[in-house]
């Protein structure tokens, strides 16, 4: 990667005498609204009147129906999820934000910019701004005074200063100008290839293989499902590796297991090199870039969502699931 790929600072200055409105209020909405009102920012809230709304002002926030918000706002960071986004943009914010002389569009994600479901106006820059990180994780590492990853990209700029407002965003959510923080410039695009990239490769494939690894273990080999469950994730054993890919490297962290481990897992990574994965990757990676998941995706959801809805239960109805309940219930970390 190119050290100018690299964005380490933003100055959250350009941002001061804004209104900037958040709309939804859910994981990654209230944890960047909190770290802006932290900076000194005048934020606002845009959101349906339900428990996040009631969640918001019991917080603090002043809070508006979501055209009301964007009215007053100079800025809005678009926070709902993927699947209401063009409704919220469509029904809520064109109406009101058409008319202003300029306005600033925020995402956090790629999608709706990058498959043409959210059509930018011609007076708005669009910037996205988005974290490598869940809500939570952004509030923890705000209160330990360190950044963290995001992805930074702008798809229109109509004022000539869209990165650094993109820029200026990022620091303001506690990404930048922190210890631990960094932005790398990127777009729409990338974020969109891989981010679903990610949800459709080995994110499903590591999901499968603790499947089949289950399956094998205990009903060929009579091995305990609880013994299974712990091996694979229960333990804590997974996060804490993934913990440490990420503080020393993917392949650094391997001298932190024993040598019998190391050399099973170099030698059986060439074997799964040596399969017909890279065709399933190179197909989703197409299925990505043309548009046809996306496709699929909405067509489910105009359909009611069966297959979602139907997948979702039968793995939840699975042995897998209920030796699982059982383990975390005796844990004590689910009732």
């Amino acid at each position: 990667m190119s050290e100018s790929n690299l964005i380490f600072e933003g100055d959250i200055g350009l941002l001061k005498d804004m209104t900037i409105a958040v709309i939804g209020y859910g994981n990654q909405g209230r944890a960047q609204a909190t770290v802006m009102r932290d900076n000194g920012l005048n934020v606002i809230i845009g959101n349906i009147r339900d428990e996040a709304r009631e969640r918001a002002e019991a917080e603090g926030f002043k809070t508006y129906d979501i055209d009301e918000a964007c009215k007053m706002a100079d800025m809005a960071l678009l926070l709902v999820p993927d699947e209401v986004a063009p409704d919220v943009y469509n029904k809520y914010i064109t109406p009101v934000v058409r008319d202003k002389e300029f306005f600033i569009l925020d995402f956090a994600s790629g999608y709706n910019v990058f498959y043409g479901y959210i059509k930018p106006l011609p007076n708005m820059d669009v910037i996205m701004v988005a974290p490598r990180m869940i809500g939570e994780g952004i509030l923890n590492m705000h209160r330990q005074g360190k950044g963290y990853p995001v992805l930074i990209g702008v798809e229109q700029d109509v004022s000539g200063k869209a990165w650094e407002y993109a820029k200026a965003l990022a620091a303001a959510i506690g990404a930048l100008n922190r210890e631990g923080g960094v932005g790398v410039r990127s777009s729409f695009r990338e974020e969109t290839l891989v981010d679903l990239m990610t949800e459709h490769t080995w994110m499903p494939l590591l999901t499968a293989s603790f499947l089949i690894y289950y399956k094998i273990l205990v009903e060929e080999y009579n091995v305990s499902p609880e013994a299974v469950l712990l091996e694979l994730y229960i333990s804590g054993e997974l996060a804490e590796t993934a913990r440490e890919m990420a503080t020393l490297g993917l392949f650094e962290q391997f001298r932190l297991h024993s040598r019998t481990s190391q050399y099973g897992q170099l030698t059986r990574i060439k074997k799964f090199l040596d399969t017909d994965l890279w065709d399933m990757f190179r197909r989703e990676a197409e299925e990505i870039a043309s548009g046809e998941f996306a496709r699929e995706w909405t067509l489910e959801q105009k359909c009611g969502s069966p297959v979602f809805r139907r997948l979702m239960d039968e793995f939840k109805r699975s042995d897998f699931a209920r030796v699982e309940d059982r383990l975390l219930k005796a844990l004590g970390r689910r009732r």
